[in-house]
């Protein structure tokens, strides 16, 4: 009994914060998913109804797409170019220099960020439009253009440049974790390697890549949640009004909040953030069933 007690001593301060900020509005959101809403408050429980409407909602449907879209981009760019970049400081002199430069822009606050990108990529007066003409390239309407980036399809660039500008401002926390994995790697290993006459490509694919796919693993799965939460950059860098052009870059959480503040539809928004904590929470067990089997952990 008295373990148990010091235990909960313990847990105390962190639970004293968790309950009443993270697990009882959750259990509101839920119940709330269930009820309609007025300017007035609640009004009358509806059951399912909300949830029906988000099955034939196209707007939530194009959100979502749109979310996808900017998770699978974040992703794929963001970690190839963390991975190397970490292997470039791993083979480094100046590697203390290095990670300075690039965890620089993690400590960077993100609204004041956007606001920098948003000005960088202004059609008229932003310096990448200007590096573009010096160099004798059309200029681009970097947040302005509606169509796909695949030959009119796919992505906006609108929904790229975003990207773009939250792969600057994360790779360099995922690189700080992809090089602490290369340096825990045996060294003797790299030498059992070079004897036996392994070339450089078969010891990055046979040998780094395995015993770095728990970093890599880790960095993915923790990429892919932050990336379905996606809010800040959308606010701060697309529009008037934010989501634009056309509803390209109008990902789900701001959807969220579209419904939830802006139209005070309180139960369908309730309604749209379980349906998001549904599909983070299912997609995650998926990846990490399917993918984690064959990640190597050393025993």
């Amino acid at each position: 009994m008295v373990r148990y007690l010091k235990v909960l001593s313990f847990l105390a301060p962190a639970m004293f914060i968790l309950i009443p900020f993270k697990l009882v509005p959750t259990v509101m959101v839920f119940f709330n998913s269930f009820q309609k809403w007025g300017l007035v408050g609640f009004e009358r429980w509806i059951g399912f109804q909300n949830y029906l409407k988000l099955l034939h909602d196209p707007f939530f449907w194009k959100a979502f797409v749109n979310t996808f879209w900017y998770s699978f981009l974040s992703i794929s760019i963001g970690i190839t170019l963390a991975l190397i970049v970490a292997l470039i400081i791993e083979n480094s002199r100046i590697s203390g220099f290095l990670k300075f430069l690039v965890f620089m822009p993690v400590v960077i606050s993100l609204i004041p960020a956007s606001v920098v990108w948003k000005w960088l990529y202004n059609p008229s007066s932003g310096f990448i439009n200007y590096a573009l003409s010096i160099l004798g390239l059309p200029k681009l309407r970097w947040l302005e253009e509606p169509s796909g980036i695949f030959f009119g399809y796919g992505p906006s660039l609108a929904m790229l440049s975003v990207v773009i500008m939250s792969v600057w401002k994360s790779f360099g926390y995922n690189t700080i974790i992809l090089y602490a994995g290369l340096k825990s790697i045996d060294r003797s290993v790299y030498e059992a390697a070079i004897i036996d006459g392994a070339g450089g490509s078969t010891i990055f694919w046979k040998i780094t890549l395995p015993l770095l796919s728990p970093s890599l693993f880790y960095v993915y799965i923790t990429s892919f949640i932050i990336s379905f939460q996606v809010f800040a950059p959308i606010w701060v860098m697309t529009g008037p009004p934010p989501g634009g052009p056309l509803g390209t870059t109008n990902v789900i959480v701001y959807y969220l909040y579209q419904k939830g503040i802006e139209d005070f539809s309180i139960g369908y928004a309730s309604a749209v953030a379980i349906a998001l904590l549904a599909v983070i929470g299912i997609l995650t067990l998926l990846q990490k069933f399917f993918i984690e089997r064959k990640v190597y952990y050393e025993r």
